[in-house]
C-alpha cells in the first residue's frame, strides 16, 4: 500500500513531507516523499525558502516510479509555476489520482510560493485533480471571492467546482468544511482550542489522500479526515500535532 507526497521539506517536522509521511504512517499507508522545496521555520515563523529545480523534482518522481506502483498522491508547496507545469506532466503521464492542496502561505506567515501561480494552478493541475483542499485564504486567492461567512465560502467553492472536486476547509467557519461536488454539502465540525495547529492543512489533505486509496468515496474520506485532524490537533506536541494511530476501514469501491 503505497501513496506519494509531492511536497516541501518543513524541518521542524510539524508540515510538508515529514507531516504527509506520519499520517500515511498512522492510517496504516507506506508513504513515499519527492520535495519540492526546502524551508528553515519552526512552529511559528517561516525564515526562508529555496525551491527544487524541476527537473529534479521530476527526476525523483521518476526514480520512485520504477519500482513502486502508486496510484494516489498529494501535492503540497509548488513553488513555481514550472514545478506545477511539470507536476502536472507526471500527474498525466502515469495517471496518478491526485489530491491538490494547494498551498501558498505558511500559516505562521511568509509566503511559500511566487505570486503567480494561481492561473497554473487552474490551468494545469487543478483541471487532473481527483480533489483539492484549500483553506480560507487559498480558496479567496484562487477565487477573487472574499470569504467572510460560510454563504461566501460555498460561492468559493461553486466556482472552484468548476475545476475539480473542492473542499473549503473551515478553521475559519466555526469549524465548518464547505464540499462541492456538484452538490454543496457542509461537513459540520467543531474548533478545537489549542495552539497546536501548526500542519493542520497538511495532516488532513494528507489523511483525505489516504482515506481515498483506502477505498472510501469523497465524503466519508473527508469526514473521516476531519475527524483526524481534530484529533491530532487535540494531541499535538508543542505547536505540532500528533498523527497518531488511527485506522478506520473502508469499503473497497468496485468500478
Amino acid at each position: 500500500m503505497t501513496i506519494m507526497s509531492i511536497a516541501g521539506f518543513d524541518p521542524s517536522g510539524g508540515a510538508g513531507v515529514l507531516n504527509d509521511i506520519k499520517t500515511f504512517q498512522a492510517l496504516n499507508v507506506y508513504g513515499t516523499g519527492v520535495i519540492t522545496a526546502l524551508t528553515a521555520q519552526n512552529v511559528k515563523r517561516l525564515e526562508d525558502i529555496i525551491p527544487v529545480n524541476s527537473e529534479f523534482i521530476e527526476k525523483q518522481i521518476d526514480t520512485v516510479l520504477e519500482e513502486e506502483n502508486v496510484l494516489y498522491a498529494k501535492t503540497g508547496v509548488l513553488y513555481s509555476s514550472n514545478i506545477i507545469k511539470t507536476v502536472a506532466r507526471k500527474v498525466e503521464e502515469y495517471q496518478l489520482n491526485i489530491v491538490v492542496d494547494p498551498v501558498m502561505a505558511a500559516g505562521t506567515g511568509g509566503l511559500l510560493s511566487k505570486k503567480d501561480i494561481v492561473n497554473s494552478f487552474k490551468k494545469y493541475l487543478l483541471p487532473l485533480a481527483k480533489l483539492t483542499t484549500p483553506n480560507i485564504l487559498e480558496a479567496e486567492i484562487l477565487t477573487g471571492i472574499a470569504i467572510n461567512d460560510e454563504s461566501d465560502a460555498m460561492e468559493a467553492a461553486h466556482k472552484i467546482g468548476e475545476l475539480c472536486n473542492v473542499v473549503v476547509t473551515g478553521g475559519h467557519l466555526k469549524g465548518n468544511d464547505v464540499f462541492y461536488d456538484g452538490n454543496i454539502h457542509i461537513l459540520r465540525g467543531e474548533l478545537v482550542e489549542s495552539q497546536n495547529t501548526h500542519g493542520s492543512g497538511c495532516t488532513y489533505s494528507a489523511a483525505a489522500t489516504a482515506y481515498l486509496y483506502k477505498g472510501c468515496n469523497l465524503m466519508e474520506a473527508l469526514i473521516k479526515a476531519g475527524d483526524f485532524t481534530r484529533n491530532s490537533i487535540k494531541h499535538g506536541f508543542k505547536g505540532t500535532l500528533n498523527q497518531f494511530w488511527k485506522l478506520n476501514k473502508c469499503k473497497i469501491e468496485k468500478s
